[in-house]
């Protein structure tokens, strides 16, 4: 079949690779443009990088649905577009290019989590499993019929960098099930599992400002936005010593336990795993305990601002008083995303 591709990030590129190794034609790739092209350091984009190691034409317009950019998509005649990770939503005039229209790769289980970092919500919001879904394209956001769909239970301790991967390899199978079901298409008749508004919720990007921890919060919330928030924009706190100085620590790994300590929400301790009765990250390990809103937090990894990562025990051993030391909680309560 002739596909155009459609994508920009790193989840699209193993089913590009697949489309490629089961004999699909694919005459152009049509990328989002660079926002500064004579920049230094370029931001990541792995379906260019793709692209231009197996020699496929680029396409960059400002928008995909001016009238130029849609008459340059005709001009290659395509049976379908594969799309996925784009970033514009393609109209009617678009998508009537080719006679199968587009087929879109979602990183949730639709209907929950349309929008922009369905993985990140998906950790966020303490879904037990995570999926893709491949929708054929409607000018509507995520919401065209669902033609194929692949689950998987979240792993203990799993974060967005390390759960998308695995997401992507999902998104195989499913989509090239899903070309399968359009290559018999009449192009008329009803196909796939239409969406409905019930249990649809929205995944809207993150910003920096997302990353704050709040210790008044459930350390089982902080835990979770911990867990989305990796890689990035990553999840932050002021640390407060008792002579006043101030460290922001990035938190990379954390756990929640129900353990009530009597201090007040950011106190912060050292202790050993044991001493809580956890075997997490491993027995006799120590971690910063924090005290929430309600529960302990236990920090693991961490990363001084403008310092390499570390285990929260190698940073133990370079602050080894940590005496009257507190996270500084913002001036207003923050509430749950």
């Amino acid at each position: 079949m002739r596909i155009i591709v459609m994508g920009t990030g790193p989840f699209a590129v193993p089913t590009c690779k697949r489309l490629l190794a089961e004999g699909h034609e694919i005459p152009l790739v049509v990328l989002r443009p660079l926002v500064d092209p004579t920049a230094k350091k370029l931001p990541p984009t792995p379906v260019r990088d793709w692209a231009k190691q197996n020699n496929l034409p680029i396409f960059e317009p400002q928008s995909i649905n001016d009238p130029a950019a849609i008459a340059e998509l005709d001009k290659y005649s395509p049976q379908l577009y594969f799309v996925c990770d784009y970033g514009q939503i393609l109209s009617s005039a678009c998508l009537c290019v080719p006679r199968l229209g587009g087929i879109n790769l979602h990183g949730s289980l639709l209907p929950r989590h349309r929008g922009a970092a369905p993985v990140q919500w998906a950790l966020l919001k303490g879904d037990s499993e995570a999926g893709v879904s491949v929708i054929h394209m409607t000018p509507r956001l995520d919401a065209g019929p669902i033609l194929a769909i692949a689950s998987t239970k979240l792993l203990p301790d799993e974060n967005a960098g390390q759960l998308e991967p695995r997401l992507a390899e999902l998104g195989v199978e499913a989509s090239l099930q899903a070309i399968e079901q359009l290559s018999h298409w009449d192009g008329k008749s009803e196909i796939g599992i239409v969406q409905t508004n019930e249990g649809v919720t929205k995944a809207p990007r993150f910003s920096k400002s997302h990353g704050q921890l709040d210790f008044r919060l459930t350390a089982e919330y902080l835990v979770r936005l911990i867990r989305a928030l990796q890689p990035w924009p990553g999840t932050f706190a002021e640390l407060q010593f008792a002579d006043g100085k101030q460290l922001r620590l990035l938190v990379r790994t954390a756990r929640a336990v129900d353990h009530t300590s009597g201090r007040s929400p950011g106190e912060v301790w050292p202790c050993t795993t044991q001493e809580l009765g956890v075997d997490w990250p491993a027995p006799w390990h120590r971690v910063l305990a924090v005290a929430a809103g309600a529960g302990t937090l236990l920090i693991a990894r961490l990363q001084p601002a403008s310092k390499r990562e570390m285990d929260a025990e190698e940073f133990l051993r370079g602050h080894s008083m940590l005496m009257d030391v507190k996270f500084m909680l913002p001036d207003t309560m923050l509430s749950e995303l």
